[in-house]
């Protein structure tokens, strides 16, 4: 059976292996309408979660789930970009095609620098990447052993992988949802973590080897949301006032606070068997419809960078593109801070986004009587800018993109609610979800009568960090033509401090 099995595959896979590098060659320029020039996005096709992300040899990788034959969801692989400044990202070759064991889902990478798996020869150091193996077949059956975690390592700095010839390490004891691994090395026990979704909970593994693995512990059965399956997990530590803390990030589909799929938080303690959360209430990382599967670099050191999914499962495989679909979200930094006694996460585009800025425009203390127009001042900026305010004293205000065809976009403050918000209703296109259009809320985390807030315009969308990223949104929009003017509105007369405007240089040209 093995041997038939591998007659017939083994030259598929080669096929496709040919067709799916051509298709994954970079286009000459990234010119399609609503497409992302400062956003990752795959040169074709569908693209999902980031996967896999690791940092080597001065190298960002980033993997993702992609479907090389069509724009909407199909078998997933794993597609494969670098950076050196997690700005810039070039094109790679498709690491991780499906097998007899089934799509490869998503999951995390390592550097295993002591080489405990064994990969590692002639001193060469491995990375490893730890995925599910999505069985399609078991899953057609109505087994609930579909999912399974599997190993591949590379040995020339992630351009090639191998695929362990003992898949899967970590087999299915029973549970229908059991995928998503985000390992980390746990130094005090010289031991891998695994974190693992298992349906509306997680579960943490450990091995010293990342190829057999015990179970240590459950958390979030009581915990956080559960409007939906938890995925895409990670958990790592960072420090806030000397004193260190361990965040765990949980996944949830549906169930957001906007509706549809969302990244929530939990701030606790993790003592190498245990994670205990310092309370169980929900938080959000992201309160805009189109952040999620959002996980973290692994070895970077006690800086944590984030990356999502640009969409929402309400309308992913909908959204109106042609030649690809969907993008990532900026990578930000994350940081815990203190707020209503509360230990919060917050985060913030990459210092690097600074390394595409062009055009600066400073304007010190400008009044909004009402309505201040700022059209002319990103006339030129082709629709994709950083635009930066501060506040001395916090009062009601809305920023409004628009275009001459009438549509818009707002986005802003609402005192009265205390919120901030995005509304979409008047977008543009709306017609191919009925979920797609809304005004989206979001608390605002901070008791501090000034404020500051940094909105990143890119095309399509809009990635808004409000108090030092406490409050953070994301939103992606479909005009039929760019949003080429910018205004501010209040109720009365509104003093800003600081008002700056960058333009972004395309990273695809």
């Amino acid at each position: 059976m093995k041997t038939k099995c591998s007659t017939f595959i083994l030259p598929l896979l080669i096929a496709l292996n040919c067709i799916c590098k051509a298709q994954d060659s970079p286009q000459k320029s990234y010119t399609e309408q609503y497409r992302p020039q400062v956003h990752f996005s795959p040169a074709g096709h569908w693209m999902n979660d980031p996967n896999g992300m690791v940092y080597y040899n001065h190298t960002y990788h980033l993997f993702f789930q992609y479907y090389p034959k069509d724009i909407v969801w199909g078998p997933m692989h794993w597609g494969h970009a670098e950076s050196k400044d997690l700005i810039h990202w070039k094109h790679l070759p498709i690491a991780l095609y499906p097998d007899s064991l089934g799509y490869i889902f998503s999951g995390s990478a390592v550097v295993d620098s002591n080489n405990t798996t064994g990969f590692g020869k002639n001193g060469k150091i491995p990375l490893v990447a730890i995925f599910t193996h999505h069985d399609p077949k078991g899953e057609k059956e109505g087994t609930d052993k579909f999912q399974n975690q599997s190993l591949a390592f590379s040995l020339d700095g992630g351009a090639t992988w191998t695929k362990y010839s003992g898949n899967p390490v970590l087999k299915n004891p029973g549970v229908r949802d059991f995928r998503d691994p985000k390992v980390m090395w746990y130094a005090p026990e010289k031991k891998w973590v695994m974190t693992l979704a298992t349906q509306d909970h997680i579960s943490f593994y450990s091995a010293p080897d990342l190829k057999n693995w015990k179970k240590e512990s459950e958390f979030g059965i009581k915990a956080g949301a559960h409007g939906g399956v938890w995925e895409c997990p990670d958990l790592f530590p960072l420090k806030l006032g000397g004193k260190t803390y361990w965040v765990l990030i949980v996944n949830l589909n549906p169930g957001g606070p906007n509706g549809g799929s969302a990244t929530q938080y939990f701030v606790g303690d993790f003592d190498g068997n245990k994670f205990r959360p310092l309370d169980s209430n929900t938080r959000w990382l992201d309160y805009g419809p189109d952040e999620y599967a959002g996980i973290t670099w692994s070895n970077t050191g006690s800086r944590k960078i984030f990356l999502g999914w640009m969409s929402n499962w309400q309308y992913a495989n909908q959204v109106p593109t042609k030649a690809w679909r969907n993008a990532a979200t900026i990578p930000r930094e994350l940081s815990l801070k203190q707020s209503k006694g509360q230990i919060l996460l917050a985060s913030k585009p990459v210092a690097e986004l600074k390394n595409i800025e062009e055009k600066t425009i400073v304007l010190k203390q400008p009044v909004v009587n009402r309505s201040l127009d700022l059209t002319s001042k990103i006339k030129n900026l082709k629709s994709r800018y950083v635009l930066k305010l501060s506040f001395a004293t916090l009062k009601d205000y809305s920023i409004r993109l628009s275009n001459t065809k009438g549509e818009e976009l707002l986005m802003g403050y609402d005192p009265a609610k205390d919120e901030y918000y995005i509304d979409r209703t008047k977008a543009g296109k709306m017609d191919f979800q009925k979920n797609f259009s809304g005004r989206f809320t979001a608390a605002r985390l901070s008791t501090a009568k000034n404020s500051d807030l940094t909105l990143v315009v890119d095309k399509s969308s809009a990635e808004l960090f409000a108090d030092g990223g406490l409050t953070t949104m994301t939103a992606i929009y479909f005009p039929t033509e760019d949003f080429n003017n910018l205004a501010f509105k209040t109720t009365g007369k509104l003093t800003i401090d600081n008002i700056s405007i960058s333009g972004l240089k395309s990273i695809w040209k």
